[in-house]
């Protein structure tokens, strides 16, 4: 037998992880990510700072502060960026056209909240919303660039990278504009946090179109039958009424207590217990972000172990129940040793309940339908514990502090009946359990 005919083909090498975190995208997705997590808490728990410090009341806190339900419902205008160049920005391509025009209008929407301030309300919570949906539309922008413009193979490269510069983002939004509070105005902050979206603005310029073949041009209500239409109806019919509407019964309850907590009610709540803006801003949103990254690794390798079902049911509880901890700092008013345990032990086990989530809704999706299928499920994933995130600040006026946290607690109840009951019907269907 010849050397021809008897040689075996190569297999093909597998990817560099060097060679994945080295590409150029990688260090754009860093960027982006940074584009990304700045604007979130501008409209959320930094937000509520300012509107407490300026003598706005509880009530009306959280509901101002829960601009960010735009996120929520980002899916609704995607389908524009799918479809249509933005006239003006067409020249940089589709998707760093629209992140361009995204990443200008929370510019511009930051400056108008620093301008009007509190003062003028109504038009600072039109800002507010402003930088809510620009921020949310750029985030639409930078999925579908982060899917185009590397294959698959080199994508947990800029998730990696990606996530690092949310965090940063949410560093310098949280921290660093908590700090400065405390010793300029917060019109100047946000100014500055305005001046620091001119970086990934910057790298947005300087970054690469992917190739991408275009879809042809749809009108509006085709667009929406395919991008929420038929992802929905595939989802009844690949589960059936009853179980799909199980499934979507279990998804809006399971993370009440998270979402409950990340809206405007908590910086108020910090401050009512004696802490100063330096303090909460040192420990909750720069300490806990890194906490929160170490639970994220402790999750993905929980989830590799007992499998996602398993690992999504243990962090539901645990996750959940931490929301009981900050009836600790009501006892232990302004003891950052207090602060700082609770802190912890919250962005731990909220870090770790990421993984499972990502991995429980990812394994529910149709890949033909895996971007809308997704952003839906998400979607209503984070919507109902934002909307009592909405009226908090009037539940807590009602009632106090310590039974809104029990409240979102008490969520865990029929959450934890529909796992029970949905355990046997995705073991085989769904998920692969691990041996052992």
């Amino acid at each position: 037998m010849s050397e021809a005919t008897s040689a075996k083909p190569a297999k093909p090498g597998k990817p560099s992880v060097w060679a994945s975190f080295a590409q150029p995208a990688a260090g754009t997705m860093f960027f982006f990510g940074f584009s990304s997590g700045l604007p979130f808490l501008l409209v959320a728990g930094t937000l509520a700072f300012w509107l407490k410090d300026f003598g706005i009341v509880l009530k009306d806190i959280t509901m101002i502060a829960s601009a960010g339900m735009l996120y929520a419902f980002k899916f609704l205008w995607a389908p524009l960026l799918d479809h249509w160049r933005l006239p003006g920005f067409a020249r940089l391509g589709r998707r760093r056209g629209w992140l361009l025009a995204a990443q200008l209008g929370v510019i511009a929407s930051l400056l108008l909240m620093a301008a009007l301030t509190p003062a003028q309300l109504g038009l600072f919570i039109a800002a507010t919303l402003g930088v809510a949906f620009f921020g949310a539309t750029q985030d639409i922008a930078v999925d579908a660039y982060r899917i185009e413009i590397a294959p698959v193979d080199a994508q947990g490269a800029l998730v990696a990278t990606y996530s690092l510069g949310y965090r940063i983002g949410l560093i310098v939004a949280g921290a660093l504009a908590a700090i400065m509070a405390d010793h300029v105005a917060w019109s100047v902050v946000y100014v500055v946090m305005a001046a620091a979206m001119g970086i990934p603005v910057l790298a947005n310029l300087l970054a690469r179109e992917p190739q991408a073949n275009l879809k042809r041009h749809l009108a509006w209500g085709e667009a929406m039958v395919g991008a929420v239409v038929d992802p929905f109806a595939d989802f009844f019919r690949r589960y059936g009424v009853a179980l799909a509407l199980t499934l979507l019964a279990y998804i809006l309850l399971f993370k009440v207590p998270e979402q409950a907590t990340i809206g405007g009610i908590m910086s108020p709540f910090y401050l009512d217990q004696g802490f100063t803006k330096t303090q909460i801003g040192s420990i909750t949103k720069l300490w806990g972000v890194w906490v929160g990254i170490l639970g994220v690794f402790c999750g993905g390798a929980m989830v590799t172990r007992l499998g996602a079902w398993k690992s999504l049911g243990i962090m539901m509880l645990v996750c959940g129940s931490c929301n009981l901890l900050y009836l600790l700092l009501m006892v232990h008013k302004g003891d950052l040793w207090v602060l700082t345990a609770v802190i912890s032990a919250e962005n731990f086990t909220l870090g770790m309940l990421g993984p499972p989530t990502v991995a429980f809704l990812s394994a529910l999706v149709n890949q033909e339908h895996t971007a809308t299928q997704y952003a839906l499920l998400s979607s209503l994933v984070n919507l109902p514990g934002k909307l009592l995130g909405f009226f908090a600040g009037g539940i807590v006026m009602a009632t106090g502090y310590g039974m809104y946290f029990v409240i979102t607690v008490l969520a865990l109840i029929p959450a934890s009946l529909l796992y029970v009951y949905l355990t046997p019907r995705l073991r085989q269907r769904v998920f692969d359990q691990p041996a052992g």
